[in-house]
């Protein structure tokens, strides 16, 4: 079943095109990725889903309930969990998740609220007023707010930006397990680690367009590749490889490589491991003796520096 299907959304606020058709279909049990630099769409394209902006153009249906003309089911079936600290200073946290548990029609969902504040180490602060929480605990709470109703689909927008590493753990642990339990949930993160860590596919934006969707190991495999690095003892390096040389290496184009007295070191790119033996063999007929040797695989921020560079596949 499709959890979240985005289809030709544009937005435009006056001259600026913030989304251009941007189309997505994201299914039921998914742990999805949406990734890009600051003012790619991605803030924008969050509010639509949750019902906060309506699209120029373009239709945007959570669990096949349209967000602009069903948005009252649309919305039962989603939480967000926004970038900004929004709280309310004159309730306590349990009052806070009472409150919130109220907008969506459930009465005694205490059983629920302390399980989530539980997973979420909030349980000593239940009864703390908001503006007394630091600013990771009030994130904390913001999270909880987000899956008070138990939502089959939850949208997390930059969650553990600024927030201390424990919270992250915490965090991820309880996202995990209901992800696992069927929850389907949308990631945008400026932490490129967590989103290689949980996301099974990736979409990038950039400049209101998606740029790239695939997953997490087609993209590592077919657009990045991997760097073999070989530290030559001797001899140099053939001219049919240098082709292969990184870009970012100390190489005058003449052979001469990075690195000083008795070897040179090299980068080259390579995308499957029979590339590393086929180079390897080129390097022993050349008559070269390799010092030292090391395969450094892709991730995703090499992926999103490459994309964002061509702004293409």
């Amino acid at each position: 079943m499709t959890a979240i299907q985005i289809t030709n959304v544009e937005k435009s606020y006056k001259a600026l095109k913030a989304l251009g058709g941007v189309s997505l279909t994201i299914d039921e049990g998914e742990f999805f990725g949406l990734l890009g630099p600051n003012g790619a769409g991605k803030t924008t394209l969050i509010s639509t889903i949750a019902g906060l902006i309506r699209p120029d153009a373009g239709t945007v249906a959570i669990h096949g309930h349209d967000v602009v003309t069903d948005f009252r089911e649309a919305r039962k079936k989603l939480g967000v969990v926004p970038q900004e600290l929004v709280f309310d200073p004159f309730f306590t946290v349990r009052e806070t998740l009472r409150l919130q548990s109220g907008y969506f029609g459930l009465k005694n969902n205490d059983k629920w609220i302390d399980e989530v504040m539980g997973n979420l180490d909030l349980t000593n602060k239940a009864d703390v007023n908001m503006r007394a929480l630091s600013g990771g605990m009030k994130r904390r709470v913001l999270v909880a707010q987000a899956l008070v109703h138990k939502p089959p689909v939850i949208v997390l927008d930059e969650p553990t930006a600024g927030v201390d590493v424990e919270l992250r753990q915490t965090l991820w642990k309880f996202i995990s397990r209901l992800n696992k339990e069927g929850h389907t949930v949308v990631l945008t993160t400026h932490y490129l680690e967590e989103a290689q860590a949980m996301c099974q596919r990736v979409a990038m934006l950039k400049g209101g367009k998606v740029v790239a969707l695939d997953t997490m190991s087609a993209l590592i495999r077919r657009i990045s590749g991997s760097q073999l690095i070989v530290h030559l003892a001797s001899g140099s390096l053939p001219d049919d490889l240098r082709h292969l040389v990184s870009h970012d290496e100390h190489d005058d184009g003449n052979g001469s490589g990075s690195g000083s007295g008795s070897g040179m070191k090299y980068s080259l790119r390579v995308n499957e491991y029979g590339e590393v033996e086929q180079i390897l063999a080129r390097l022993r007929e050349a008559g070269a003796v390799i010092d030292e040797m090391q395969l450094q695989q892709a991730d995703l921020e090499d992926i999103f520096l490459q994309i964002m560079d061509k702004g293409a596949l």
